[in-house]
């Protein structure tokens, strides 16, 4: 039975009232999948979800009974309810057999059979449950594999895959958060992955491109990427099919430190500028995420740090000549993918200066056509640039005297 802190620390008001209510109606309720995980891993769960052998026609008319509100009714035909009780939401999804799938979409039976949904789980460490009093119910070994840091399927893996093909890279998203060591798969896990690989091609870029963030900000991110090429899986995912795997390694040797943007982790594989393109036709990532990764391609080569007293400097001088809003996160992401770690602690310190002088100053000084004091502000600006922005306005105006 578990009974640690991060457990005893979901016992809100709003859980023990869904507790009590389920009770009541002799409704079984437990703790599901991820958050089980975490909580045996001593980690607090970000969400947790709840599985329950009430239907949602029964619990929809518990808690309407009990005046509680019910949100969102989009998962429903998959027999998820959300409810929301004192400031927090619910969501309690029904016991359920996949009857069809096709690699994408289930369809769906109610059951009140917790090991027939253990058993449609894709992961051993996500197929447990934990009762309400602490108590695990695991049918898959999934806690002796979570305590080994073993990655595998429930039953057959070719099988779990072939009902959802993205079970494919949450198997390597999980393997980067799970797994000790890099090399530690099971062969025929690995087979079976080979073998499926070509699903990949009908699933959605978005749910692709979610799975796909998450891995790459987890452990042996060099590795993983490396079998996705072996197993032929990275050309289904948009990525290139010559990536710069030595690249890709030498980056990620330093960057998890840095809390990279994914795309900044994403971009050592890319050689040119059509890599990101087509990532972006298969994945449809935000514009931000393209155009982190175009500015990356374009700038990792050439834009790299002085020699001498200011290694800084043409970082700066960059962010002062750029008309561009955000300029400075995408330099900083540059900076984290060159590995300048103490850089990239002296750009998130440095405050952007102000040019302390106006049109409104020079038309003060008698300069009145606008051409002239374009002419004039551009000349002033090159001057406290090469001052290292450090004049001030007396001096700049001194000095347009002698200009």
């Amino acid at each position: 039975k578990l009974q640690s802190p991060q457990f005893q620390a979901l016992f809100t008001p709003g859980l023990r009232s869904v507790a009590e209510m389920f009770e009541k109606k002799n409704y079984e309720l437990r703790i599901a999948g991820g958050a089980v995980r975490d909580l045996l891993s001593g980690v607090t769960p970000q969400d947790v979800d709840f599985a329950t052998t009430a239907t949602p026609a029964e619990m929809k008319e518990m808690f309407t009974a009990a005046g509680v509100r019910l949100i969102n009714n989009k998962g429903e035909r998959h027999g998820t309810i959300t409810a929301r009780l004192h400031e927090q939401n619910f969501e309690i999804t029904t016991l359920r057999i996949d009857i069809i799938t096709d690699g994408r979409h289930a369809e769906v039976e109610f059951t009140t059979d917790w090991h027939k949904d253990a058993e449609r789980r894709d992961l051993t460490v996500n197929s447990m449950f934990l009762g309400l009093d602490g108590m695990l119910y695991d049918f898959f070994n999934g806690y002796e594999d979570l305590k080994n840091k073993k990655i595998r399927f429930v039953g057959k893996a070719s099988e779990r895959i072939q009902e959802d093909y993205l079970r494919i890279l949450r198997y390597f998203r999980f393997y980067g958060r799970i797994a000790e060591d890099a090399g530690d798969h099971e062969a025929n896990t690995l087979q079976a992955i080979k073998e499926n690989a070509k699903g990949l091609a009908g699933i959605s870029g978005e749910r692709i491109w979610v799975e796909l963030k998450k891995m790459l900000l987890g452990s042996h991110v060099s590795h993983l990427v490396r079998l996705m090429y072996e197993l032929d899986v990275a050309q289904y995912v948009g990525l290139p099919l010559d990536g710069d795997l030595e690249e890709f390694d030498r980056v990620t040797k330093h960057i998890q430190k840095l809390s990279p943007k994914p795309m900044t982790v994403l971009t050592a594989l890319f050689k040119m500028k059509d890599d990101v393109t087509n990532l972006d036709l298969r994945l449809k990532i935000s514009k931000e995420e393209k155009n982190l990764g175009l500015f990356l391609v374009k700038h990792r080569r050439e834009l790299t740090k002085a020699s001498g007293p200011e290694p800084l400097r043409p970082y700066q001088d960059f962010i002062m000549d750029s008309r561009e809003a955000n300029t400075i996160s995408k330099i900083c992401e540059l900076l984290k993918y060159q590995g300048e770690e103490h850089l990239l602690q002296e750009l998130q310190q440095w405050t952007v200066p102000v040019f302390p002088v106006s049109g409104h100053d020079l038309r003060k000084l008698g300069v009145s056509s606008g051409k002239d004091i374009g002419a004039a502000l551009q000349q002033l600006r090159d001057e406290w640039k090469k001052s290292g922005y450090h004049m001030d306005k007396e001096e700049l105006l001194s000095c347009l005297k002698k200009l």
